[in-house]
């Protein structure tokens, strides 16, 4: 098996660890948030609009992190 270890071989495996680290992220707070919302109904709204900003941030991030590795890869 031949892995190459080069400079653009380790940012496309940045970015890949980038979707996979927002795909947890955005899991573990989907998750959070619905275990909120069953202990208290009533503040679902204040908690819905939370998980949808820190999902929009991480998603951002997660953004950065594969445009960044890509430019790395095909520069």
């Amino acid at each position: 098996m031949n892995i190459d270890l080069t400079y653009s071989g380790l940012a496309a495996l940045g970015a890949g660890l980038s979707v996979i680290g927002a795909g947890l992220g955005i899991g573990k707070i989907g998750s959070s948030a619905m275990n909120a919302i069953s202990r208290q109904p009533e503040a679902s709204d204040k908690i819905q609009n939370a998980m949808i900003i820190a999902s929009a941030l991480i998603e951002g991030a997660s953004l950065f992190g594969i445009v960044t590795a890509l430019l790395a890869v095909f520069k």
